[in-house]
């Protein structure tokens, strides 16, 4: 049973940086195609950036330039470091894995519990 569990959220001022991890057990994790995605209260949840087992990335419009997705497969970890950040990504970050090709759906077959990340004016 693959387990994710994601860390380093917290609470941030406008302009600042944070880097989530999200800590992967079990599968192979090297096959997978990881994703975060963000919900925020009242809203969907929305994809931010995927990258694929060959290292490949893609952004949403909204944190190309600002964000970026890594993996180390030897520590079977994704992360997602943040800079420029605005009270508008203000959210629970969640990690996501899947077996093939990304998505930037919820199409995806394993789950992290989600952290907060608080971004003040």
């Amino acid at each position: 049973q693959v387990q994710l569990v994601e860390s380093g959220g917290g609470l941030v001022q406008a302009g600042g940086s944070l880097r989530l991890s999200c800590a992967a057990s079990g599968g192979t994790f090297s096959s997978f195609s990881m994703c975060w995605f963000r919900q925020a209260p009242g809203e969907e949840r929305d994809f931010v950036a995927t990258i694929n087992r060959s290292g490949s990335t893609y952004y949403a419009d909204s944190v190309k330039g600002r964000f970026t997705i890594s993996r180390d497969n030897a520590k079977t970890t994704v992360y997602l470091s943040m800079n420029s950040l605005k009270p508008e990504d203000t959210a629970v970050y969640y990690c996501a894995a899947r077996n093939g090709g990304w998505r930037t759906t919820l199409d995806y077959d394993y789950w992290g519990q989600g952290t907060q990340v608080t971004v003040s004016s």
